[in-house]
């Protein structure tokens, strides 16, 4: 690539990537595989990117990433590189920091597909066609994960506050 594309592609990285970092945590279930998705995303994205600029950047990279977790385990390798670069443009939010994982362990309880179709409505606000085409699924299939999805972490959720209302009897 031309010096001007490396430019364009290190903009979209700096401008996207703490929220592109947020959804690949969500979808990764922990901080250090959810690095190394994004890592892995926008590694297969550097080489398109002149093709890939002109339309929605930010959707291609999270559809690499949700294709990536299917076949996530199969291939652990070290990455590094571009992720330095997000983390420095991240500013210090503790609450937030605090609500994410939180989620992101709620999140970590539901089966790969079900978490990755709540992450791309919810945290991406994509909405049901535009995920069930990130996705290469119908629109049924993102509704029934959604429904069966946002099911299982209501019950979750009603079981933390029912272990944390025991403990705070104790």
């Amino acid at each position: 690539m031309r010096s001007a594309d490396d430019d364009d592609f290190t903009d979209f990285v700096r401008s996207a990537g703490p929220g592109l970092l947020r959804v690949a945590i969500l979808l990764a279930g922990d901080v250090e595989r959810g690095q190394d998705l994004l890592q892995d995303a926008l590694t297969k994205t550097y080489p398109r990117w002149p093709q890939v600029r002109s339309g929605q950047p930010a959707a291609y990279v999270r559809t690499a990433m949700a294709n990536s977790m299917a076949s996530w385990w199969r291939s652990p390798r070290s990455r590094a590189g571009l992720i330095g670069a997000i983390e420095e443009s991240v500013p210090d939010e503790t609450d937030r920091i605090a609500g994410e994982d939180a989620a992101r362990r709620l999140l970590k309880e539901l089966p790969p597909r079900t978490r990755t179709v709540l992450v791309l409505r919810i945290w991406s606000d994509l909405s049901e066609a535009q995920t069930a085409a990130e996705l290469g699924c119908s629109v049924g299939t993102v509704k029934s994960h959604m429904s069966r999805g946002l099911a299982r972490l209501r019950a979750s959720e009603a079981r933390l506050t029912e272990i944390q209302a025991r403990q705070e009897a104790k």
